[in-house]
């Protein structure tokens, strides 16, 4: 293993920033700020230089350098991960490598639907040129004003289209990766079938950063659909939410293309704290769901797949009361609901937050013996559950009691995690089912994966990253 510089020496500083001149090169604090710190504020690190490239010549001069001499490098695409693995440790050694000015859309190709995009492209930006030529790129999150591709792929990201469309996994046909010794693997294809050797690809889409640097993909692209419905469902419980979708997916099968599972207490955070929402039902539930139905033949399709399954689920009192939204803009009022959950949760104070997943089917036995769990750590703290029940994921919050100390709730962060991660994988589920390991879970990942597991991601690691330079800490 390389022996890490520390600090930085002036002079290796000023070769990386004549890579990409001084405009681009960041050393000024005011200026490095904004890099150093995840939007949740759990970590905080520290560098002398953020490194903002403009194109895949000057990547791959920066990491054959770093390679050279032994500089860690912390990739960062967007800013937007929960997990730490965008952040820098605190000893000032590591160098950011901002992938912002890569933002080229290469190529939208509507005969193949599939769009050639680079790393630094807006999600919101790629979603709208596809819009533009008449396709639709369906990966879709809370963060997709700020997010960028490069960090979508990195950290396998999922959102709200995963039920019809996947994860960003299963939306990506080929990677450009500048590697840790500066070589570019180009792999830049848009085939659907491809069996020529190991997919090497996916060494990379979800892998933090740990093994390369993502600088631009071939995403999928899918006609877009003709008519979109979108009912917001009072329900009495999780079993009846199970029994809807079953229902839903029975009768409308790959139109069903959302069906996000609201617990009241989320919910009432959202009518306090969000700003502009409307309350969907006039009657209070215990649980909601968010449904939507795409049709590719239709609006009339898509009206009748909707009321279709609503009907038969209020005759089998599978639903408490529904509407349909009367105009795309109430649809979109809905889908503000549900993005604006997170947020709604911060002014009931400190939270220890899970972003699980565990077979569909098992979603209501989850729910109930996680209370169970919660309550034994702290009594009192509130369960706020919501997520995509459609395939799976569950974020699993947790707020403070009322009239509970921060500081005294956080100190129970580990404790609380382990309580409800070892109901998951009492499910076989996934302490991490779409934003990551990182930091904040690469302790927990280690001790409690198969040994055989880790030990296979270290030889690849060591394989492709022998110098160990690509974000280290993170992961693995």
């Amino acid at each position: 293993m390389t022996e890490f510089p520390r600090p930085l020496d002036k002079a290796l500083i000023d070769r990386f920033a004549a890579i990409v001149g001084d405009r681009y090169a960041l050393r000024d604090e005011r200026e490095i700020a904004p890099y150093l710190t995840e939007r949740r504020g759990l970590w905080h690190g520290a560098t002398s230089l953020v490194l903002r490239p403009g194109n895949v010549d000057e990547v791959s001069r920066i990491m054959r350098l770093a390679t050279e001499s032994g500089t860690p490098v912390v990739p960062q695409s967007g800013n937007t991960g929960l997990v730490g693995a965008q952040v820098p440790d605190r000893t000032g050694r590591e160098i950011i490598l901002s992938l912002s000015r890569l933002n080229r859309i290469r190529e939208i190709d509507v005969l193949s639907n599939t769009v050639t995009v680079e790393a630094g492209v807006i999600l919101q930006t790629l979603q709208e040129a596809a819009d533009a030529a008449d396709r639709l790129f369906p990966l879709s999150l809370a963060a997709q004003g700020s997010c960028q591709i490069g960090g979508n792929l990195s950290s396998n990201a999922g959102g709200t289209g995963v039920l019809a469309y996947g994860n960003a996994r299963e939306l990506c046909l080929g990677v450009e990766v500048v590697l840790p010794t500066g070589e570019v693997f180009d792999d830049l294809r848009k085939l659907k079938k491809d069996n020529t050797g190991y997919d090497l690809k996916d060494l990379f889409v979800g892998a933090e950063g740990t093994l390369g640097v993502i600088t631009a993909a071939v995403l999928k692209l899918f006609p877009k659909p003709k008519a979109r419905e979108v009912a917001f469902v009072g329900l009495s419980s999780p079993e009846a939410a199970l029994s809807l979708f079953g229902l839903a997916m029975d009768r409308a099968g790959s139109a069903l293309t959302a069906f996000e599972l609201i617990g009241r207490r989320p919910y009432d955070f959202t009518l306090a704290h969000a700003q502009g929402v409307v309350r969907p039902l006039v009657e209070d539930w215990p649980w909601y769901v968010l449904m939507q139905i795409s049709s590719g033949r239709s609006a009339e399709d898509a009206r009748g797949l909707i009321e279709e399954v609503l009907s038969v689920g209020l005759e089998q009192e599978m639903v408490g009361d529904a509407v349909i939204a009367a105009s795309l803009a109430q649809g979109d009022a809905f889908w503000n609901f549900r993005e604006v959950l997170p947020e709604a949760q911060k002014p009931e104070g400190a939270s220890i937050k899970h972003d699980i997943s565990v077979p569909i089917a098992a979603i209501p036995q989850f729910i109930d013996k996680a209370a169970e769990a919660v309550a034994a750590v702290s009594p009192g703290a509130r369960v706020v559950c919501f997520g995509h029940m459609g395939d799976g994921n569950l974020h699993y919050n947790i707020s403070r009691p009322v009239g509970g100390e921060d500081q005294a709730f956080l100190d129970l962060y580990h404790t609380m995690n382990r309580a409800v991660h070892d109901v998951v994988r009492g499910f076989h589920g996934s302490i991490s089912a779409e934003h990551g390991i990182g930091q904040l879970k690469r302790d927990e990942l280690i001790e409690t994966a198969p040994p055989m597991a880790i030990d296979l991601m270290r030889r690849i690691k060591a394989a492709v990253d022998p110098a160990g330079i690509m974000n280290p800490g993170k992961v693995i």
